[in-house]
């Protein structure tokens, strides 16, 4: 017998959440490890752990489903979302959403999906059944030079040289003291590769080296403009605002109480 897969259902909708609380139950192997009403209870979910995949909607209060997304901790559970709106599809699978079931979601292609899902899984448990007495992140040497096809040929980029990276028109660019160069890369597959202890997600659309980072000013929406060294500006969702005044060391906020 498998393990149950446990599912976090996160919709605004409580008819929508019962739907899928129903079909769920119908299903073997699956155990619902909870709901969510919006994109913060969302992560603290999350962070509470017991999660192997999320079905997400994308319109929900505060954070979006996106957001919330891009926002999940490095080897979180898989996202499927669940949604009635087609248009966010592309966005969702380049931010490395595993399905995307179109409301009224079916049986069968909500089994089908978190098939997909159960697929996936192996990969990132398999290392910590292995028990190993030194972590597996540890043993991996530090990424010393990023390789960024472009049209000239590899330009090889230090991760220190790198300010930050966005996405704009599905498009990635990455932003560094050499020039600004357009790659392949996933923002995902960029935080994969680049040292977390300086790199973060701070939006859906960006990624940022915090060392380069020389001003962070306030917007109404409770987050912040990080400005670089060069003088680009980043944006920082209110969740990731909340994350940096705690690695800061900062007081509250209005927006971090509740």
């Amino acid at each position: 017998m498998r393990e149950p897969l446990r599912v976090l259902i996160a919709d605004d909708e409580l008819l929508a959440r019962k739907r899928l609380s129903r079909l769920l139950a119908a299903l073997p192997d699956v155990s619902v490890c909870g709901e969510a009403v919006d994109g913060d209870s969302v992560l603290a979910a999350v962070r509470a752990g017991g999660v192997d995949v999320v079905l997400l909607d994308i319109h929900m209060p505060g954070l979006s489903g996106l957001d919330a997304m891009a926002l999940l901790p490095e080897g979180g559970p898989h996202v499927i979302f669940c949604t009635a709106h087609a248009e966010h599809a592309v966005n969702a699978f380049e931010h490395g959403a595993v399905d995307y079931v179109l409301k009224p979601v079916e049986a069968a292609r909500l089994q089908k999906a978190l098939e997909r899902a159960r697929g996936r899984l192996p990969a990132r448990v398999k290392p910590m059944a292995m028990a190993q007495p030194t972590a597996p992140v540890a043993d991996k040497p530090a990424l010393t030079r990023l390789p960024i096809p472009t049209r000239q040929g590899l330009v090889l980029v230090s991760p220190d040289a790198i300010s930050h990276a966005s996405l704009e028109d599905e498009l990635v660019t990455v932003f560094t003291a050499q020039g600004d160069f357009l790659t392949d890369f996933t923002l995902n597959e960029l935080a994969d590769k680049l040292p977390q202890e300086h790199f973060h997600r701070v939006h859906r659309r960006a990624l940022l080296n915090l060392s380069h980072v020389t001003r962070l000013e306030p917007l109404e929406t409770g987050g912040y403009l990080a400005r670089t060294a060069r003088g680009h500006s980043v944006e920082v969702s209110r969740q990731s605002a909340r994350e940096l005044r705690r690695m800061l060391g900062l007081r509250k906020g209005a927006e971090d109480e509740g």
